[in-house]
């Protein structure tokens, strides 16, 4: 698409194709020569939307195999998985989101519904149905002028995706007023959160290097070395690998607290969910409420695209419901990056959680040195507690051991040390640090450090 910075005529009228829903680019047709002006369109998602979108590739003579929809699973398992193809009907060709039950007989990764095509020339553009998925936020189509110089001429006008939100320094964010201003959290059990002096959580998993299970002797072994490294509280991420009966028997020898977690990790947070509603099950179930320092519901759920503010919020209201009957009254809260609590209304969500968490990793900032990491985590958590109204806790902080440079910031053993001992003297208190060891089990990730976070043993653990 062409653009000028001014008209040099009276521009016809476009003609427009109909309502916009989603964020697709925006075809208009240009039935003149002439120079056209089309006015900046703005469409809010509030909810993740999946539609049929079209995707094109050049291919050669001959069959081909496109589309459909790739999945990765570790084990033998039968899914169920939504597909872009087409219909017919009246000579009018449709794209169609289907629903296909498949069967994975082992492990391994597997294209689903794909379509076939066969090419009679030597050459040419095929388009493939394909699923698109939209995030909730703020899309914008901008103000384009354009001269066209064929008749009947359609032109496509793109959106650009919701612009990351700034998360650096705090002071640039002017909140919004919260719904309350009170800073005192309204639970009535339990002694508190955070520790004294500069130390107070780390987080656990209890997953071996190859992601099996720990035993409980395993467990036992890793949680007296987190009490010895003068740790008071553990965070656990979700109820998976027995982690309520053999962490909870744990963290109870070694006197221990724990902040449990509701992991959320897939579109859509309902507690209807069997994955969602089993974590909230085996809690109701086990109900030791006094290990429980902090119960947190979605960890970067929002940011991940997995729940809107409204799916989030009315979660947050099922768990207090259902815990809160079984005789759980600590804190809530949910936790989530900067850009997330600043990118769109959370005051629903503020309204219902007794704390503010975020997690805070200086090391994705390009302009942060490991010296500087306990400056910037502090004025992360500065931000969230601005835009609630309340007191915030930083529930993930750390810095890897390998993985590429970010701009200034650098992995390395020497810097996670540098930046562990920055944290831990200006928000240590109040921050849960990542993790207690490395995660060989995870896949490395664009930084090739997701599985080298582990900073147990800066710590004697």
């Amino acid at each position: 698409m062409s653009s000028y910075a001014t008209p040099t005529e009276l521009p016809p009228a476009p003609t427009y194709t109909g309502p916009i829903t989603v964020p697709t680019p925006i075809p208009q047709t240009c039935p003149t020569p002439g120079t056209y002006t089309f006015p900046a369109t703005t469409v809010v998602v509030t909810e993740t939307t999946t539609v049929c979108a079209a995707s094109t590739t050049k291919v050669p003579r001959g069959t081909h195999t496109l589309g459909g929809v790739t999945t990765i699973v570790e084990t033998a398992t039968t899914i169920v998985c939504p597909y872009a193809t087409t219909k017919t009907e009246n000579n009018v060709v449709t794209s169609v989101i289907e629903t296909t039950t498949y069967v994975c007989p082992s492990a391994g990764t597997y294209t689903i519904a794909p379509v076939t095509t066969a090419v009679t020339v030597d050459e040419t553009v095929v388009v493939v149905p394909v699923l698109s998925t939209y995030n909730p936020g703020t899309y914008t189509a901008p103000a384009v002028i354009t001269t066209i110089t064929e008749t009947n001429t359609v032109i496509y006008c793109p959106f650009t995706s919701p612009a990351p939100a700034p998360t650096y320094p705090a002071e640039t964010y002017a909140p919004k007023k919260p719904t309350t201003t009170s800073s005192t959290p309204k639970y009535t059990q339990g002694p508190g959160i955070g520790g004294g002096g500069d130390q107070w959580a780390i987080t656990y998993t209890p997953y071996t290097e190859g992601g099996d299970c720990k035993d409980i002797n395993a467990v036992k072994k890793d949680i007296t070395m987190i009490k010895k490294a003068g740790f008071s509280t553990i965070r656990v991420y979700s109820t998976d690998c027995d982690t309520l009966p053999n962490v909870g028997a744990a963290c109870r020898d070694a006197g221990v607290k724990m902040i449990l977690g509701i992991f959320i990790g897939e579109v859509g947070c309902d507690n209807g969910s069997p994955h969602v509603s089993e974590q909230v099950a085996a809690i109701k179930k086990w109900a030791q409420w006094d290990l429980v320092e902090l119960l947190v519901i979605g960890n970067e759920a929002l940011f991940n695209g997995f729940c809107s503010v409204r799916q989030l919020a009315d979660l947050i209201i099922s768990v207090k419901h259902t815990l809160g009957g079984a005789g759980y009254h600590g804190p809530y809260t949910t936790t989530d990056v900067v850009s997330a609590w600043i990118g769109m209304d959370v005051q629903p969500i503020c309204a219902l959680i007794d704390v503010v968490g975020t997690n805070a990793h200086a090391y994705f900032n390009d302009n942060t040195l490991p010296t500087q990491a306990g400056e910037f985590v502090a004025g992360q958590l500065k931000i969230v507690e601005k835009v609630c109204g309340k007191e915030g806790y930083v529930l993930e902080s750390g810095w890897p051991s390998a993985g590429k440079c970010i701009g200034k910031a650098c992995a390395g053993y020497d810097q996670q040390a540098t930046a562990i001992k920055s944290i831990k003297s200006v928000v240590g208190k109040k921050t849960v640090f990542f993790s207690f060891g490395d995660d060989h089990w995870k896949q490395p990730g664009d930084c090739n450090c997701e599985q080298h976070w582990g900073c147990g043993r800066l710590f004697g653990a």
